[in-house]
């Protein structure tokens, strides 16, 4: 009997031992010095390809009022019912895509109340200074007004897993793929005409794994020890690159189609512009 004692004494130690070690690993990765301060949001190999494009002839000025959710979608958290599936920052991303990109000059609309009053202050000031208010620049119109949205999100797409287990020691490793889509239009602004519809989708990847052990080592003495991680691929960052892809893809169509020019046209040979010229609509990514 002490034998018995001593080895599932021993037994139990090591694997306390084990997820002990395993979660101050884990721990340490996460919230170790420096690991958890703020950093820039990390980006995709959309972004490497966004930032590669060769250079415009000229670059279009583009405004964007609004650039929403569309998806009608909401999930259950657990003090709220109206948490939505996306972000709602979805048009600062896209002006964010637009200015890196180097092809566009985006202008302020989203903000643009706020804009004007500001204007409206800078011309009381100046009159009060005694200076002409007139000699304030006017705002710079559009060429291309950019509309679109987040047109789906779709959960569970595909789902699957394995796993195996013997005499109560088991591993299992399970996935669930969800997607999004999203449209991205440019309107000529002064005849309405819609120039180019891009439809992109993007899945997004969800993995668990665990491992356990539920065992009894004697009589009446239970042994169970579990262990596990999961990750999911963050939506922003997916939102981000199915941006910047829509961006490229609508870039690379316009170029085709004579909407707008490379500064060197020997550039359509250019890797980047045929990556995404080869690809069709919708894409996925």
């Amino acid at each position: 009997m002490f034998i018995q004692s001593f080895k599932l004494l021993a037994f139990t130690l090591s694997a306390i031992l084990l997820t002990g070690c395993a979660s101050s690993d884990l721990k340490d990765d996460l919230f170790g010095p420096g690991k958890n301060s703020p950093t820039l949001m990390p980006r995709t190999s959309t972004y490497t390809d966004l930032i590669s494009l060769p250079e415009p002839k000229g670059k279009i000025v583009a405004s964007i009022y609004s650039f929403t959710d569309q998806t009608g979608q909401y999930r259950g958290a657990p003090n709220s019912s109206f948490s939505t599936m996306v972000t709602q920052g979805a048009t600062a991303m896209l002006n964010t895509a637009l200015r890196d990109s180097g092809w566009f000059i985006p202008l302020e609309r989203e903000g643009l109340q706020n804009l004007l009053t500001e204007r409206k202050i800078i011309r009381a000031t100046m009159k009060q200074q005694g200076q002409d208010a007139n000699q304030l620049a006017a705002l710079l119109p559009a060429n291309v007004l950019l509309e679109g949205g987040i047109i789906a999100y779709e959960t569970n797409t595909r789902t699957g897993g394995a796993g195996l287990k013997y005499l109560g020691i088991g591993t299992s490793e399970k996935y669930r793929v969800d997607q999004i889509t999203i449209n991205l239009r440019a309107v000529d602004v002064r005849s309405g005409q819609i120039l180019h519809s891009i439809n992109v989708t993007k899945t997004i990847l969800s993995n668990e794994v665990q491992a356990g052990i539920y065992k009894y080592v004697a009589y009446k003495e239970l042994l169970e020890t579990e262990a596990g991680y999961t990750t999911n691929e963050p939506v922003q960052l997916s939102l981000m690159s199915a941006i910047e892809a829509a961006v490229i893809h609508l870039i690379t169509e316009g170029i085709t189609t004579n909407s707008w020019a490379l500064k060197n046209t020997d550039e359509i040979e250019s890797e980047v512009v045929k990556q995404y010229l080869n690809k069709t609509s919708p894409v996925v990514l």
